[in-house]
């Protein structure tokens, strides 16, 4: 159902990571990404890949939720490890004509999905930790700095955060009206393509309409609640660093050297 789908999704909870400044959690899944794909060998990827895990453990979200996310991306996960497995180098272990299955080429297509799969955990780690208003807040204050040069910082930053909040809104919509439809005898799983996407139309329609419902709602409050941007507006939550922030840093940095030193002293794992 899409109502499992949890991307975009917050879960409130009394966790480190929930502590954690939300600018730090940002940098943190930016460096997290970062050394998944700079890792060149198995050892540098296990190292960044426990590096999420505990992020993972920290933040006290059930593991469940963490794989209802990679659900919308499991199609993609299975279809480049297949593609890879293909095109590998070195002797076949397996060949049909021109098509082969080498070492190289399933070690490549079990690399490259580790990385899609972190990439995504990572990313879950810090929409689940962190409230649209704090991820708002600290999106503007790292972008700060470009409001010099006169880029909207503050309307990028809520532009961004209002989207990632509709995802899931959306996402409950729409399987209402699929409900609603399926209730009323539409068929919306049987059929050629042209047939299942002739049966979407009828969802497609009021989702559009409720979508822009949405948003005239939320433009209206704003207005109506004076609303003028982030020039001059105080907030009630200031962000300031802790002791678990500066722990954090320091355990980071502490994972670049290991990083480092592995993927310099280790042979490289993928055979380009």
């Amino acid at each position: 159902m899409l109502s499992d789908i949890t991307l975009g999704q917050y879960f409130p909870a009394k966790s480190v990571m929930h502590r954690a400044d939300p600018r730090l959690k940002i940098c943190l899944t930016i460096f997290s990404i970062v050394l998944i794909f700079s890792a060149g060998n198995f050892f540098s990827l296990a190292l960044a890949v426990g590096y999420i895990v505990l992020g993972m453990a920290l933040s006290k979200i059930p593991l469940k939720l963490y794989l209802k996310s990679l659900k919308p991306i499991l199609f993609i996960i299975v279809f480049t490890a297949v593609l890879n497995i293909f095109y590998g180098t070195g002797d076949p272990l397996w060949q049909w004509g021109f098509i082969k299955i080498t070492k190289n080429g399933l070690l490549n297509s079990l690399f490259v999905s580790i990385r899609i799969i972190t990439l995504i955990l990572a990313s879950s780690v810090l929409t689940f930790t962190t409230s649209p208003t704090q991820l708002t807040d600290a999106i503007e204050r790292l972008l700060r700095p470009l409001a010099r040069i006169g880029v909207p910082v503050h309307e990028f930053a809520m532009m961004m955060t209002i989207a990632l909040r509709f995802v899931p809104l959306l996402l409950e919509e729409t399987d209402k009206i699929m409900s609603a439809q399926k209730a009323r005898g539409a068929d919306m799983e049987s059929g050629g393509v042209v047939q299942r996407i002739r049966a979407l139309v009828p969802v497609l329609i009021p989702l559009f309409v409720s979508a822009f419902r949405r948003a005239f709602d939320l433009a209206t409050a704003m207005e109506s609640r004076c609303y003028n941007g982030g020039e001059g507006r105080t907030k009630m939550k200031q962000l300031h660093f802790g002791s678990v922030d500066w722990a954090a840093l320091m355990s980071a940095a502490l994972v670049l050297g290991a990083f480092l030193a592995l993927n310099i002293v280790l042979p490289p794992s993928i055979v380009r």
